[in-house]
Parts: C-alpha cells; structure tokens; sequence
C-alpha cells in the first residue's frame, strides 16, 4: 500500500475500478490534476424568492438572531416544499441519514432517525426511525415508527437497498454499541416496513455501508478496528462472512459490491479496499488495500463515495468537525483552526471554513459546539453516473449545494439554512442549526429531502433554473 497526493484521486479511482489484488499504485507524479485551490468556493448568485445571508458565506451572526433574520431562515435559489418538525425541542429530533424509497405500487417514503444521540429524542416523545409518506410532499406523513433495537439507536449506519427493497442499520453511538443488525422489507409496503431480522451479527456498531444489491452489509465503527461483513443474501437470516482489524468511519461500495472505500480507514484520510472474496462468498475471504491517502487540511474524514462523469470515475469526501490537529485521528476541537469540509478533485469550501475568518466567527451562536460549528458533515449526489449537483449537511451553514458538472470547478449554487427554533436547553448549543443528515433527492421535482438536529425533517425545492 502507498500513500499519494491527497488530490491523486481520479488516479487512485482508476486504479480501483480496473487494477488487480496489488499494493501499489501510481505514483503521484503521473497525476496532471495539480494541487487544487483551497481558498472558498465562490458564492452562490441568488436569485428572485431567496433570502441571502447578510454577510459572510455560512455565517449565521449574532445580529442574525437579535434582529430575527435567523427565525426567519436563509434562502438561496431554494424553497420549503414541506417539513415534519418538532417546534421548540427539548432534544434532539432529526439525526444522520435520510433515505427516500418508492416501493413496488409507486408509493413514496423518507426514512430518517430521530436523534443525534440516543435518547435525546426521548424527551420530545420521539423514538428510533421515522417513516414518513410523501405522497403529498407539501404535507408529509408520519406513518411508523421503527423501535427494533438497531432502529432505536442507528446512529450513521440506517441504509437503503434500492435494488433489494431492504432498509438495514447496526445499533451504534458515538463509540461502539453492540452491533445488533436489523434488516426490514419495504418493497411492498414502504410505509410499513416490515421486520424480518435483528441479529448480533455486526460486531460494534456506528456507521454502515451495504452493497447496492442488498446482498452485502457492513458494520463499520472508526474507534474500533472491526469491520464486519454480513451477509444479507437471505435477509431473515443475517450471517457473518468476514471481520477484519480495520477501523472505519463512513463508507461506500462499488456498484458490483467488490471496491469499499473508507473514510478514516486505519487512520488513513481515505482507504480503498478489493473486497471482491467477499461479495463473491469465497471460503475464507480475504480483502487486499489497494491504496490510501490523507491531505493536509484534514479533520475527521467522514463519508466517500463514487460517481463518473463523463465516464471518469471519482470520490466525492466529505470531513466532519473541525481539528487543530490536521490528520489526528479524532483530534476534534471547539471552533478548531482546521475544518476538512468537502473535496472532488477540488475543496468545496465555504468562508466560515477558512483558517483566517474563524477567529472572527467564533462567538456565533452555536460555533463552539465541539461536535458542530461551522464545519461539514454529510454530502450525497443525486446519481452515481454524471451527477449535476451535490448537497451537503455543513452543520450551522445549513444544507448547501453545488454544481459539480465540471469537477475541477465546482460552484455553489444554493442553499437552505432552515428557521431557528427557540430553545430550552442551551447544550451542547444555543438555538441554531445543527444540520448532520446525509440527504435524499427526488431529481424529478429537483427536491432535497435533509434533517436538522433541533428540529426534524426538511424537503425544500432548488429553483430559478440552478439545478
């Protein structure tokens, strides 16, 4: 294995995609990107209907608040389609992920977990994994709630088979909780899922990846080198294929299930792996690192996951928090000096990110929560083959959103940072945004369905042509 230019990354891809069981990689001479700009992306043109921010990109001041803007939101280039919503939590109400399914009549779901840590949500009356109908987007419905142990507390591990009709988390938390794994079917019925196994079978639990066929799950936890693969073949009887001494924070797999790759694998920014033994059901399968990578504004790498365009492949990476320690595992910090934000071959960065304005920001409502701030969290593309856009969770930015048509020169071109609720508890943060959850997209209606911690469950619509 050889470590590369954090920027190798269509290189490193490649190789992923097409190269055999090996340790090495291309040098990172070969690679003709360069060294991309680390300075802010420019900031959106908003257009009629929106309502900006007032001052620096991602900032939401304490003026914001005192004079109300920021109960009113912020607004670019998106509208409020609907919103399932908690007003005035106690807790926390929305949490890491939003999955949105169609099952076989047509019928159309979100899927997202209440808390952000479990059992926060438990004093707002909420518990375990919302299902909502969006039939009427405008008028979203709750339908479910999923209480099975996993489903409590799924933490960043609740995933969708789009393929299998299948919706699977591991209990998890910030640490490692039992990795009980609970597998439902929503293919009839995706307003009532039904349970059809919750097993000890994931070994610790905090995030996940599953193969996009359904047929392979992997319970993934970044404090604990145990990354386990289960095998969800027949989904009422989960069993385990592999467990290996690798720590794991997010992580995706290919479209054929034989390529993972992790963030924060081993310490490492980024990790890929030839997990194909696995997917194939060889005796004794054996995963072989193909290569990995860090760069040097790292904080805590959060998710990866591939797309091409053009028939190019890439990773879209996104880091959580914020660190005054680049590249130190964990190395979290309160309003730290280093934020990763997001990359593709070029940073997708906001000013509030930037090493010289957070000095500036660091009195702002919210922006020395240790575990939010103004930093990233999530990202997710519409499609794997030649997504236009991306959306990211960037905690007190709100959901944000850039054109990556061209992924050498993203450009924002949007965002929604949803009205503040007032607060009882001020802890860990005062009123503010808190905005964790991978997104879901409905390209059709241009929708983007996200959670906000203090609050609940989001789908806005991007307008004025931008998407």
């Amino acid at each position: 294995m050889k470590n590369i230019n954090a920027i190798s990354v269509l290189t490193l891809v490649t190789l992923s995609l097409v190269g055999c069981k090996s340790d090495s990689a291309n040098p990172a001479g070969e690679n003709s990107i360069g060294e991309p700009s680390t300075a802010a992306i420019q900031k959106a043109d908003c257009g009629p209907g929106s309502r900006p921010e007032t001052g620096m990109q991602g900032r939401v001041t304490q003026e914001d608040h005192d004079n109300g803007y920021a109960e009113q939101g912020f607004t670019c280039n998106t509208e409020l389609v609907g919103s399932y919503i908690v007003p005035n939590a106690i807790g926390t109400v929305g949490g890491f992920k939003v999955e949105r399914y169609v099952d076989t009549a047509g019928r159309e779901c979100a899927y997202y977990d209440s808390t952000l840590m479990f059992p926060t949500n438990f004093v707002d009356l909420n518990a375990g994994v919302n299902v909502l109908d969006m039939s009427d987007p405008e008028r979203p419905l709750l339908t479910s709630r999923l209480i099975s142990p996993a489903m409590l507390s799924p933490h960043e591990s609740l995933v969708v088979s789009q393929e299998a009709g299948i919706l699977a988390a591991v209990m998890g938390n910030a640490l490692a909780y039992p990795g009980i794994v609970d597998v439902y079917d929503v293919s009839e019925d995706c307003r009532s899922p039904k349970l059809l196994s919750s097993a000890l079978v994931g070994t610790l639990g905090h995030e996940s990846g599953m193969t996009p066929d359904g047929k392979t799950f992997y319970s993934a936890s970044p404090s604990t080198p145990t990354l386990t693969a289960v095998d969800l073949s027949n989904p009422r009887l989960p069993l385990p294929l592999w467990s290996g001494n690798y720590s794991s924070h997010g992580l995706s797999l290919s479209d054929d299930g034989n390529r993972a790759y992790l963030a924060s694998g081993n310490d490492n920014g980024l990790m890929i792996m030839d997990v194909s033994e696995i997917q194939a059901r060889l005796p004794n399968p054996q995963v072989y690192e193909i290569a990995s990578l860090s760069w040097d504004n790292q904080s805590i790498p959060q998710n990866a996951m591939p797309f091409s365009r053009n028939g190019k492949p890439f990773l879209f990476e996104i880091d959580e928090f914020s660190s005054n320690n680049a590249g130190t595992p964990f190395g979290v910090a309160s309003n730290g000096k280093t934020v990763g934000a997001a990359r593709v071959v070029s940073n997708l960065r906001l000013e509030v990110h930037q090493p010289e304005n957070r000095e500036t920001i660091a009195n702002d409502p919210g922006a020395s929560n240790i575990i939010g701030g103004y930093a990233g969290h999530y990202c997710a593309v519409p499609t794997r083959v030649d997504p236009d856009i991306a959306a990211c969770s960037m905690i007190l930015s709100g959901l944000r959103i850039f054109d990556i048509r061209d992924p050498l020169h993203p450009r924002e071109i949007a965002y929604f940072n949803a009205p503040v609720q007032p607060r009882i508890l001020t802890v860990p943060a005062p009123a503010s945004n808190w905005a964790m959850s991978k997104p879901a997209f409905v390209p059709e209606r241009k929708e983007i369905w996200y959670t906000d911690g203090f609050s609940g469950f989001y789908a806005i619509r991007v307008t004025n042509g931008v998407w």
